[in-house]
């Protein structure tokens, strides 16, 4: 049987090259993203059968749609993708950043929920399959004007450690992926040094080789990793110094495209 891989976000960035990381002949591999002319272009440069289906992860409907018409044509997916995700600054003492925070969540986290849904019910009945998130680094504490983004990416490390328990039964199996820095646009205007800086072909790469080999959970890089647990470590007190005056993420309104 050919591998059958459904990608959302996929236009650009992390999304297109994990695209092309799982395309090769006989492969199917459906992408999709709200840009339809940039997720064409994608689809144009992938070797194997690539299918589109140009719409936002924040629209329940249309997802359930795209994955009927997948199954419909190719079978069940051995792999769905939840890649999709949008990165600004917040502040919550400013009112005109809660419509930003707002849609970070809906995009991170609801999107990832309505991304594995439609397909849970045929992989349970076909005995497997694997539901992959891309969460991130992020999640593992809040830096200061981040909010909105750290919060997420950990709401979304949560969801996908509950989803695992529950999908253990039926045999399907659920990654949870923290990418470190990775050079994509969404972090093109990262006012700060970023270690560990991966290329998105790489990084795609690396995630494809942990996801082939049956892991649960994966820092990429592994180096990253190490540095999360450190964070995590800091006290409060300490932490809270460390990260004081530091640049912060641009916000919205400064022209973070989100």
């Amino acid at each position: 049987m050919p591998l059958r891989v459904f990608i959302t976000g996929a236009s650009s960035g992390l999304g297109a090259e994990l695209a092309r990381a799982y395309a090769g002949p006989g492969a199917v591999v459906a992408i999709t993203a709200r840009r339809r002319e940039e997720l064409e272009s994608v689809a144009a440069g992938l070797s194997g059968t690539a299918v589109t289906y140009p719409l936002d992860v924040t629209d329940s409907a249309a997802l359930a749609a795209a994955a009927a018409d997948f199954i419909t044509r190719f079978g069940v997916p051995d792999i769905v993708i939840a890649n999709a995700g949008i990165s600004a600054g917040t502040l919550t003492e400013l009112p005109e950043d809660l419509a930003p925070f707002e849609r970070i969540f809906k995009v991170n986290v609801v999107g990832m929920f309505a991304t594995f849904a439609p397909f849970i019910g045929a992989m349970r009945a076909r005995g497997g399959g694997t539901l992959a998130g891309i969460a991130s680094v992020a999640g593992i504490r809040g830096i200061q004007g981040s909010g909105g983004y750290c919060a997420s990416k950990s709401a979304a490390i949560t969801y996908l450690e509950a989803l695992r328990g529950e999908m253990r039964p039926c045999g399907i199996r659920v990654v949870t992926i923290l990418p470190g820095y990775i050079r994509t646009p969404l972090t093109a205007q990262n006012p700060y040094r970023m270690p560990f800086l991966l290329e998105a072909d790489d990084a795609a790469r690396r995630i494809r080789r942990r996801i082939d080999a049956g892991a649960s959970y994966a820092v990429v890089p592994w180096q990253m990793g190490i540095v999360a647990k450190a964070l995590r470590l800091l006290p409060n007190a300490l932490f809270d110094r460390v990260f004081a005056g530091k640049a912060r993420k641009p916000r919205a309104a400064e022209g973070q495209k989100i």
